[in-house]
């Protein structure tokens, strides 16, 4: 069975082109239909996705077309990009689009029943497609879930954690993830189970995962699609919601995928700057607001041509820098500039953008009436997983799609409203080749799984490498970090503008860390498969033989493993970020060196 890990907008669109066959959605491979387990992290439609709120590009309007789309994108990143994947997001994506709004995904329309297009930074054209205002990415996670959740051949495991990727002689055999057993099943897929029987798959692993006691399972599955997302959490500043921990990237690493264009990660020069950095989306400045400094004037227009529309590496470092120049202080977003156009300024906000006004009047702020402070924050990675065309990765078995991807579309900086369309587009891909692949492993008469799930345990070697603790304590002398720290140093050190002696300290930080964590991960696996798997780890130490230290190691056990698994591949995305950052001392697309 093939097994896809995520359930964002790539995930689906690989789990409904493996699972087609029949031609009932537009997302149809054309191939047999087989199996698929679609692993989600939490709840079903929880993703980066379903945060999404800017809109998805396509040209599917009278005045524009794929090649100028291509255009637009190809000027973004900076001469980064692979022209032929950016001839495929655009052609694939405008003809998937299409199909998509004819009878599948809401999109908005005008009152006369045509599809409405915005304008975003660097589109030469109005062409974004927007859902629900600025909840596209709701919509579109919806509408495609409940058609996903309707397939019987797709079998969707709930609150799963990727804990890890196996691999033998270079190739892909399975995967482990951590259930949470006490999670609730989504409102989605219980109304899905009112009408038919319980999913055996999913039974059968969430009861092999009961019975070892903690909630790990070893499943079996010659292919595997990473659909993982970003990693936005390893900032402190982030736009991204905290699930985005670099799971799949980090998985992938360790066994061996090439990781490329990591240094390129996006800052989206408007968040909110509040408790929790919420999204002000590209579309607020499409529809003609401006950037204001703590004197209330425009500086766009003397950095870009464009000016608030420019690409948004470029107003990123203009909103940083501004910031640095009055002590830190955020910069202002001033919407009130529409009101020549719209009489009723406020309700064209809470109609236009539903969700951001609401957020806005919950922090107390009126922006109708008054400019709203925003700041830069983490968004995107254009960086991941080196892939081919068809979602292949350098580790046979292996494929990626989506933002955890590195595709070659997005160069060294993404074009507004084209992660949708490459989640869209290169899942579908991936899925297609995944089966193809299978395929042909069938015809050459190489063995093939036949239900996902496996007994075998750990990796033999992983444990043997960990017996060098033959007391059974940890002795180690590093440090183990918390969220905080590693996101703090990757701000300041790795952030939206870089110097050279920063990059150095934070790749010598983050690497001794990494040692630490790793090394602690090894010791609780090998303990965990000597108990069989029920019990934690119970006497552990740091190097000056005292117990568990509340200020280093119970930050590793926090409130569950997963905390510490997933800050451990915070670190890891962490220090490929750093490193490829320092290994590139020119400044390119959203990488910027002083």
């Amino acid at each position: 069975m093939i097994v896809v890990v995520g359930a964002g907008i790539a995930g689906i669109s690989a789990a409904l082109a493996i699972a087609g066959g029949s031609g009932e959605t537009e997302l149809d491979s054309g191939q047999p239909g087989q199996d698929v387990l679609l692993i989600s992290k939490t709840s079903f439609t929880m993703s980066n996705t379903f945060c999404a709120q800017g809109g998805i590009a396509a040209a599917v309007a009278d005045d524009d077309s794929p090649e100028m789309h291509a255009h637009d994108t190809l000027i973004a990143g900076d001469g980064l990009c692979d022209r032929e994947a950016v001839a495929i997001l655009t052609t694939e994506g405008a003809r998937e689009v299409k199909a998509l709004a004819r009878n599948l995904v809401h999109f908005d329309r005008d009152a006369s029943g045509q599809l409405q297009h915005g304008m975003e930074g660097a589109h030469g054209v109005a062409r974004i497609l927007h859902a629900g205002g600025d909840a596209t990415g709701y919509v579109m996670e919806n509408d495609l879930a409940s058609v996903a959740a309707l397939n019987p051949r797709i079998h969707i495991l709930e609150h799963a954690f990727l804990e890890s990727l196996r691999a033998r002689d270079g190739e892909i055999e399975g995967l482990r993830v951590h259930i949470d057993l006490d999670a609730e099943m989504s409102a989605m897929l219980r109304k899905v189970y009112e009408t038919r029987a319980d999913d055996e798959v999913v039974h059968e692993l969430r009861a092999r995962a009961g019975s070892d006691g903690d909630g790990a399972v070893e499943i079996a599955a010659r292919s595997v699609i990473l659909a993982t997302g970003g990693a936005g959490q390893a900032y402190e500043y982030t736009t991204n919601p905290e699930i985005a921990t670099g799971d799949g990237v980090a998985a992938a690493w360790r066994v061996g995928a090439r990781i490329q264009d990591a240094e390129f990660y996006q800052f989206h020069p408007t968040a909110l700057a509040a408790k929790k950095h919420f999204l002000v989306s590209e579309a607020v400045r499409g529809e003609g607001a401006v950037l204001l400094d703590s004197a209330g004037e425009r500086y766009m227009p003397d950095i870009d041509s464009r000016a608030e529309l420019a690409p948004r590496d470029i107003v990123a470092r203009a909103n940083f820098r501004t910031m640095q120049r009055q002590g830190g202080d955020p910069v202002r977003l001033d919407v009130t500039v529409l009101a020549d156009r719209h009489q009723d300024l406020a309700a064209f906000l809470k109609r236009r953008f539903p969700t951001l006004d609401h957020f806005t009047k919950k922090e107390g702020l009126d922006w109708a009436t008054s400019p709203i402070p925003v700041t830069p924050a983490a968004h995107y990675w254009m960086g991941g997983i080196h892939t081919d065309l068809w979602g292949r990765t350098t580790v046979p078995g292996l494929y990626a799609a989506g933002e955890c991807a590195r595709t070659g579309v997005h160069g060294a900086n993404r074009l507004a409203s084209n992660s949708l369309l490459e989640g869209l587009v290169f899942g579908r891909r991936a899925g297609i080749a995944a089966v193809m692949d299978a395929a042909a492993s069938r015809a050459d008469g190489s063995p093939v799984d036949d239900n996902g799930v496996d007994d075998s345990g750990v990796n033999s070697n992983r444990v043997d490498a960990v017996r060098l603790f033959p007391d059974g304590t940890l002795h180690i002398s590093g440090h183990i970090p918390t969220r905080e720290e590693i996101q703090r140093l990757m701000w300041t050190n790795v952030g939206v503008i870089r110097r050279e002696s920063d990059l150095k300290q934070a790749v010598h930080t983050l690497f001794e860390w990494l040692q630490t964590m790793d090394a602690v991960y090894a010791h609780r696996l090998a303990s965990d498969v000597q108990r069989g798997g029920g019990a934690k780890g119970q006497g552990e130490t740091l190097g000056d033989g005292k117990p568990e230290s509340p200020s280093q190691f119970e930050e590793s056990k926090a409130s569950s493993a997963t905390t510490f698994m997933e800050n451990r591949n915070l670190v890891t995305v962490g220090y490929l970020i750093a490193k490829a950052a320092l290994n590139r001392p020119e400044s390119l697309g959203a990488h910027a060196r002083e």
